[in-house]
Order: structure tokens, then C-alpha cells, then sequence
């Protein structure tokens, strides 16, 4: 060995103890900054009106708004006798003030900032009016004298206007409203309000992020332990904690036989134990120091996020069987493994630039992970995998040369099979909403269906509206008012008919007969009478740059909400404001719809940048083309058959994308070839896409929606890869020889 060479192979073995060392490092982070995934709206898209809301907003809340149900014990009314009223109204009280251990909020992690409920409501208008419902001894002591109008009429108090709301919206609608609004037909103004069960309104975690949610199950488990009534969690974000708890719950389960099933296939496929433990051990530490370091800067994984664990699992057995399968010399290896990243991360980078946040914070995941796969395989693993190879060359046959022209019309058929695929296969993205989370038969989605037939608050959704405006401006004032005097006639917005008049659930800004108001001085003298809002007006150093206005669509019309955000916008325009719209629908519809638009052009966006770094690093526009042409094919019908395995969603855009990585990476190694394929190179070839298909086809029976459909969708887009990277090596010898 020369000095120079010598030199050299202290340098590599610097290098990989200095990678080696990170991985370790990077692991044990996780022990000092564990992850926590989470799973909200917050994570699934940008809705930036709702982090303005939350940071600046005046009279609202910032933590997270969850419902909980309640019912007496013996299934009767919650109204009758007076006492349960007044028990209710005692044990909300002891809750906010943690009197008693036995009702209190159970934790110091997470604060319990706020509790809204309909009794609560009630004895406040009942106090407008000089009547006391604490301390009554039956409905007559606050129902007599008769208020005839109730708390829907235009003399009510804006005390009794709550009361109202709160009764429309936090009682069953088969309820007797009674004096909430006598005016409806079969109400009358001597009863109260009357059900067998209510909602309360439960804001936890203000100004905390990664809120765990399901705090609120354990504190209503206690409550319902210790009172005569039964509390529940309930409501779309209680899905959300239950999504996450799925999640996390199956990948533990499903790790211990992956890892297994993975270590089976390396072991047949490379017929040495030491490389397939090397191999899983490699990818273990790939996975545990990407977490790790990005945990330690903070970085929020979604539940989503873990679908690349099992990912990045199957990328790393490609360059094992590379090294030590095929007939390809050292050099060209690195070669076809190096094109093969880049290939791979130019595909699965396109979902960077999609509108849905859990797509772009999943494909960075995988794409940091690729890159680490291909680094410790190409400095870490390299030498260790090329020794092992002559090893095993001892007791291997010697590969022949394939050399059958026929088989070069492959190509092309699966070219024109995959473009036919696509073709056929429906349009339409489903929205983006919580059921996309959950199995479909899952009791809890039924459970919430049946809360939206039962409660307009249930069935509807709020959409916020912000107006940037000055509060200290005439104009601006009147301009606000003018806009939501005009929103309020809009068709979408929930009606509700009290008997004498429709009113829109609909929050806006206090209206004032003072000369020259504006939006400070009118809030300074009124605040809304909302259960979500008092105050709108969002501020930054104590100076009002915007106000948020509050309205109610249905939640299962789609259509009619990305019809409101149209019509909004071309309102704003009109009128010349700045504006922007927020909530779950508004900002999931039209990020479904974005991604349904874009999404073709994001295949063929995929298809071009993977061309680019292919013609860049081979230098041949003929291969790169190739590649290109085979990567675009496999996203397209992999695109189509996710219509078929029920519906584009939210895991769909990243596994087609990384579909297309998975073509672009076994395309690159059938052209970035040195030689014709031998029998070991498509033995290399086949073994790899074996070991990988095998980690999706597992995670393909998992009930987690988006990691079932990944887990299908990959195992398909790995087949079609594989065979289509097969047919163009023979068609690429086909054509070398006629040449």
C-alpha cells in the first residue's frame, strides 16, 4: 500500500467513524427530546386566519375547543326537578376553581382555561332580569313573572340573547326550547328548556402547543365516577386524539414484525445473516437519529410522519443487494445508487409544493431519510457489504449474460398498460377532514354522524372571516358593517326561523348609533354575545390591525362552502378590502381542490426534475428520458389505482410521489447499467423490490387509513417498477444491439 493510499484509508475510516458516531448521538437524542406526534388541523393544512386568531385575537380563546356530552345517570331529564340544574351549575363551578379533588381538572400539564355551558348561560339572563336560578327553589321562582317575548324576542337582554344561542346550539334539536324562544311553534314562555342531555363547551392547552386532547377523556371518566351523571368527550377533535392513539398504537404493534418479516427476506435474498443485520441495524439508526435531531430543533411530527418509518426501512436494502447480488463492479454501483437518490428525492420533493401541510411535512421525513439511507450505505456499509461479496463469490455461480431481443417489446406494452390505467381511473380528491384518519366502520365516526343529526353545532361549521382594518378609522367601521350586513344574506350561512323572523348564525360586529365610531370605541362599550367570541378584534402592541367575523355553514356541504369562499373573496374585492378566511372546511375544501388540481401537474412536475438529475449525472438525454418517461407512467397509474382502493387522500399525493421515486430509482440502475443484465443483476433487482414490497404489504393490513392505503399503494408501485425497470434493461440491450 502507497502513503497516498494509506492516507486515503485513514481518511474513510475517519469518515465513517465520524458518521457512525452522529447516527449513535443523534439516536440517543431521542431519550432527552422524545417525539410526540400529533394530530390536528394545525398539523393536516395552513389555515393562517386561525394562527392569527389564536395569537392575537382579544376576547377569544387560544387553546383548543372541545365538547363534552352529558346525561343523568337514569337517562331522564337534566331539567327536572330544578337540583340537577343547580348540581351541574355547582360542579362547573368546583372545576374552573379546583375545589374539590373530586370534580377538579387532573393535571398541571395541560390547563383547563375555560367551560361553556348552556345552565351557566341561563342563570346569567335570568340575573338581567333580577331572578336568581342558583338559589331558586323551582322553575316558577325565575319563570313568573311571565317573559312572554322569551330570550328570542327584540326587547331581550343581550344576556338572554346568549342564553338563546346557547340553547340552539348546546341542546338537542328535538328539544323543548320553552322561554328560550316561545315565539317557535309548541314553545311556550312559562317552561324552561327541556332534554335529556346537553353539551358543554371545554377549552384546554391556551397558548400550549401539542395539546393532548385526550386529557379531556380522563377528566370526563372522573367526573362520570364521582356525580350521578355521565360526561363524555365527544366531537371531531376527540377523532383526532383517537386517530393518533390508532397511529401510535399500531406502529408499536407493527414494528417487532416488520423488523422480522424484513430480516427474513435480506436473509434468503442475500443469503448471509451478518449483511441482513447489518442492513436492518443501519436503517434502525437512520430512523432513530433523523427523529432525533429533528425533535431537538423542535420539530412537530404529525402521525403521519410515521408511515416513513417502515418507508425508509424498504429504501435501505436497496443498495445491499446492489453490492453484493449483482455483477456490476463497485464503481458502477455507487454510480446507480447515486443516481438513484437523486432520481428518488426529485420525485419526492414535488410534495413540497403541495397545499396540504401533512403531505410536505411527511415528504420531508422520507426525503432526510433517503438521503441518510444512501449516505450510510455508500460510506458507512460500502466496504463491510464488498467484503461480505467475495465471500459469497466463493459459493455463487458464475451469472450468463441474458440476451433475449424479444423480450425488448416489453417496454413500450407496459408503457402503453400503465398509460391506459391511468386513463381510466376517476377524477376527485375526497375532502380533507378527520374521517380520513379513522377506519370507516369505526363506531366513533358513526357516534359523531349521530351527534350532526342531533345538534346544529355538531353539523355545522364555523368559518372566520378576517378583515384587516384600522381601529381607530371611521371608514373602516363602516365598511365592516357594511360587509357583513351584505355576508348576512348569503344562502350558506345557516338560518335559524325563531317564529317571527329568520336570524344567520352568524357573529359580527356590534352595530353602534354614535356619530363617528369606530372599532375600538364601539368595543369599549359592548362586547358580541357569542359563545366563541366577545371580543374580535385582533391585536399586535395593543393596536387593533384586524377583526374576524364568525359564521356558521353546514358541514357536509362542501360545494356550498367553497361557494361562500368564492363569493367572500369577490366581496372583499368589490368592496376593496383585505381579507382572508379561515376555519376547517373553508381551508380543508379548497386544499382538497387545489390538490385535485394540481395533481396531474404535479406527476409530470416530478417527471422533469427527475429527467433533469438524471441528464445531469448521465449525461445522456436518451437514458434520462427513459427514466422520465417509466417514473411519469408509474405515478400516473398508481395515481389512478388510488381512485380505486377507495379515493385519493391524504396519504395518497406522497405515496404516489414516492411511487415514482421507487420507479426512477430501479430505472436508474437499468440505465446507468456498464454491462448487459446478468442473471444476478435482475436477481439483485428482484430481491431488493422483494424485501421492500414485503415491509408495505404488511403495513398494507394496518387499520390506520393513511398507512393501509401507503402500505397498498407502494406495494403496487414497487411491482410495477420492478418489472418495468426489468422490461427496459432487456429493451436497452435490445437496442445496444441492433445499434
Amino acid at each position: 500500500m502507497t502513503k497516498s493510499e494509506g492516507a486515503m484509508s485513514m481518511e474513510a475510516k475517519r469518515v465513517r467513524a465520524i458518521l457512525l458516531a452522529s447516527l449513535i448521538i443523534g439516536t440517543l437524542l431521542l431519550t432527552v427530546f422524545p417525539v410526540d406526534p400529533q394530530m390536528s388541523t394545525e398539523v393536516m393544512f395552513d389555515d393562517e386566519v386561525t394562527q392569527q386568531r389564536k395569537a392575537d385575537i382579544v376576547g377569544g380563546e387560544s387553546g383548543a375547543s372541545l365538547v363534552l356530552r352529558v346525561t343523568h345517570d337514569d337517562s331522564t331529564s337534566l331539567m327536572f326537578p330544578i337540583s340537577r340544574v343547580q348540581t351541574l351549575l355547582e360542579i362547573e363551578r368546583e372545576a374552573m376553581a379546583g375545589t374539590n379533588p373530586d370534580t377538579s381538572w387532573h393535571t398541571n400539564s395541560i390547563t383547563l382555561d375555560r367551560i361553556q355551558t348552556p345552565f351557566t348561560l341561563w342563570d346569567t339572563a335570568f340575573e338581567s332580569r333580577n331572578r336568581s336560578l342558583s338559589e331558586a327553589d323551582g322553575w316558577s321562582d325565575v319563570l313568573q313573572p311571565l317573559m312572554e317575548e322569551g330570550w328570542c324576542g327584540k326587547n331581550a337582554t343581550s344576556a338572554e340573547s346568549s342564553a338563546f344561542e346557547s340553547s340552539l346550539l348546546l341542546l338537542p334539536n328535538d328539544a323543548d326550547l320553552g322561554v328560550a324562544c316561545p315565539s317557535m311553534p309548541g314553545q311556550y314562555a312559562h317552561q324552561p328548556p327541556t332534554s335529556n342531555e346537553l353539551l358543554w363547551m371545554v377549552w384546554i392547552g391556551e397558548n400550549q402547543s401539542n395539546t393532548n386532547w385526550s386529557e379531556l377523556e380522563v377528566w370526563a371518566d372522573k367526573l362520570s365516577e364521582s356525580t350521578e351523571y355521565t360526561f363524555e368527550a365527544v366531537g371531531v377533535n376527540m377523532l383526532f386524539a383517537k386517530s393518533k392513539e390508532l397511529a401510535v398504537t399500531e406502529l408499536k404493534a407493527v414494528m417487532i414484525p416488520l423488523a422480522l418479516l424484513l430480516c427474513l427476506a435480506l436473509c434468503i435474498g442475500l443469503r448471509d445473516p451478518l449483511l441482513a443485520g447489518a442492513t436492518l441495524g443501519s436503517a434502525g439508526l437512520v430512523i432513530g437519529a433523523e427523529m432525533g435531531i429533528l425533535s431537538m430543533f423542535g420539530y412537530t411530527f404529525s402521525v403521519v410522519d410515521g408511515i416513513a418509518v417502515p418507508i425508509i426501512m424498504g429504501v435501505a436494502v436497496d443498495g445491499a443487494f446492489w453490492y453484493c447480488r449483482s455483477s456490476h463492479s463497485v464503481e458502477a454501483v455507487r454510480k446507480m445508487l447515486f443516481v438513484a437518490m437523486l432520481t428518488t428525492i426529485a420525485a419526492v420533493s414535488l410534495a413540497f409544493f403541495s397545499p396540504i401541510r401533512v403531505q410536505r411535512s411527511l415528504a420531508l421525513v422520507m426525503v432526510i431519510g433517503i438521503f441518510l439511507d444512501w449516505l450510510v450505505t455508500r460510506y458507512l456499509l460500502e466496504q463491510f457489504f464488498v467484503a461480505r461479496r467475495k465471500d459469497l463469490a466463493t459459493v455463487s455461480t458464475v451469472s450468463k449474460a441474458l440476451n433475449q431481443p424479444a423480450f425488448g417489446v416489453l417496454w413500450p406494452a407496459l408503457l402503453l398498460l400503465l398509460a391506459a390505467i391511468a386513463f381510466a381511473s376517476p377524477g376527485g380528491v375526497e375532502v380533507l377532514d378527520v374521517e380520513q384518519f379513522l377506519p370507516a366502520d369505526d363506531p366513533a365516526i358513526q357516534e359523531l354522524r349521530q351527534m350532526e343529526d342531533e345538534y346544529i353545532l355538531a353539523s355545522s361549521t364555523d368559518t372566520w372571516i378576517l378583515l384587516e382594518i384600522d381601529g381607530d378609522s371611521t371608514t373602516d367601521y363602516d365598511a365592516v358593517i357594511e360587509f357583513q350586513t351584505q355576508l348576512s344574506n348569503h344562502p350558506s350561512i345557516i338560518a335559524l326561523d325563531t317564529g317571527l323572523s329568520q336570524s344567520k348564525l352568524m357573529v359580527g360586529i356590534p352595530v353602534s348609533t354614535t356619530i363617528n365610531a369606530t372599532i375600538d370605541s364601539v368595543f369599549e362599550s359592548s362586547s358580541i354575545d357569542s359563545l366563541l367570541v366577545k371580543d374580535s378584534r385582533l391585536q399586535s402592541n395593543q393596536e387593533t390591525y384586524a377583526v374576524v367575523i364568525v359564521t356558521y355553514l353546514d358541514g357536509q356541504n362542501t360545494d356550498a362552502a367553497l361557494a361562500f369562499n368564492d363569493d367572500v373573496r369577490s366581496l372583499l374585492e368589490e368592496m376593496q378590502l383585505t381579507g382572508n378566511i379561515g376555519g376547517n372546511l373553508a381551508v380543508g375544501a379548497e386544499a382538497a381542490t387545489s390538490f385535485d388540481e394540481s395533481r396531474v401537474t404535479q406527476i409530470f412536475g416530478a417527471g422533469i426534475a427527475v429527467f433533469l438529475v438524471a441528464m445531469y449525472v448521465l449525461r445522456s438525454p436518451q437514458k434520462a428520458l427513459r427514466i422520465a418517461v417509466g417514473t411519469v407512467a408509474v405515478g400516473a397509474a398508481v395515481d389512478g389505482l388510488a381512485s380505486t382502493f377507495g379515493g385519493r387522500g391524504v396519504g395518497s399525493a406522497p405515496a404516489v410521489l414516492l411511487g415514482m421515486g421507487f420507479a426512477a430509482d430501479y430505472l436508474s440502475h437499468s440505465s446507468s447499467s456498464d454491462h448487459r443484465p446478468t442473471s444476478s443483476d435482475h436477481a439483485a433487482r428482484w430481491w431488493s423490490a422483494f424485501s421492500s414490497m414485503s415491509v408495505f404489504l404488511l403495513i398494507a393490513f394496518t387499520t390506520f387509513p393513511p398507512a393501509s392505503e401507503t402500505g397498498r399503494l407502494l406495494s403496487v408501485s414497487i411491482l410495477c417498477s420492478v418489472v418495468l425497470a426489468t422490461a427496459l434493461s432487456l429493451y436497452q440491450t435490445s437496442s445496444d444491439e441492433e445499434e
